[in-house]
């Protein structure tokens, strides 16, 4: 039996018993990293869908749609919210003035106000979750 010979058998051997040999490592390593990635983004997406809506604002932008909104939302402030306020407040959405009130602190604002904008302008906003 000549070494030719030898080696496919060897190698029929190694394909049967689920052994590919190493030439063909890379090639399992990419596929088996690509299983991986497409099953984490179906995942990711699928948990996106469930979800009701997201902000599709960044938090400056956001932050400057309430800009109607600083008096009523300064400190100690007994000034109501005013119609150009709820009107942004609505346009914003709930989920943006979340990542408003989970967001770094913002000088010259009471966060405790900003969550009482929703029910001071009969906006029907789900509460937000409080990120400590």
């Amino acid at each position: 039996m000549s070494r030719l010979d030898r080696q496919k058998i060897v190698s029929k051997e190694a394909f049967k018993c689920g052994r590919l040999g190493e030439k063909y490592k890379p090639l399992r390593m990419k596929l088996y990293g690509s299983t991986i990635l497409l099953a984490l983004l179906m995942v990711t997406t699928s948990a996106a869908q469930g979800q009701s809506t997201t902000c599709t604002s960044t938090f400056f932008s956001a932050l400057v749609q309430l800009i109607p909104c600083r008096a009523a939302v300064a400190p100690f402030s007994p000034i109501p919210p005013s119609a150009a306020c709820c009107n942004s407040l609505r346009a914003l959405g709930q989920p943006c003035l979340c990542v408003l009130v989970n967001g770094p602190p913002i000088s010259g604002v009471d966060r405790n106000m900003v969550l009482q904008l929703p029910e001071k302008c009969t906006a029907s906003f789900d509460p937000c979750d409080i990120m400590a």
